[in-house]
């Protein structure tokens, strides 16, 4: 997370000021993801291995992190329309 100033939003809306940003490592979907978003997941490292890695290995081995998790890592917890207002 870094803070920012500027504007952020679409140009039929965009607010002024002071803003938290943060992004995260996409790739692509695994089996149990896929039903919901065909086309990317966030990478999940699941290890301290791969979280030390992660933090304090080199690119090339950071870049061998991004892949999809393994099957049966994840499970869906919830389905159907959001409902929050």
């Amino acid at each position: 997370m870094a803070p920012w100033t500027g504007a952020r939003g679409p140009k039929a809306n965009l607010v002024v000021g002071d803003h938290l940003l943060f992004n995260f490592l996409t790739t692509a979907s695994n089996a149990t993801v896929a039903p919901i978003h065909a086309k990317a997941m966030p990478v999940c490292l699941h290890t301290k291995a791969d979280r030390e890695t992660w933090l304090t290995g080199s690119v090339d081995m950071a870049h061998m992190l991004q892949r999809p998790a393994v099957k049966d890592t994840l499970r869906i917890v919830a389905k159907g329309e959001k409902k929050d207002g």
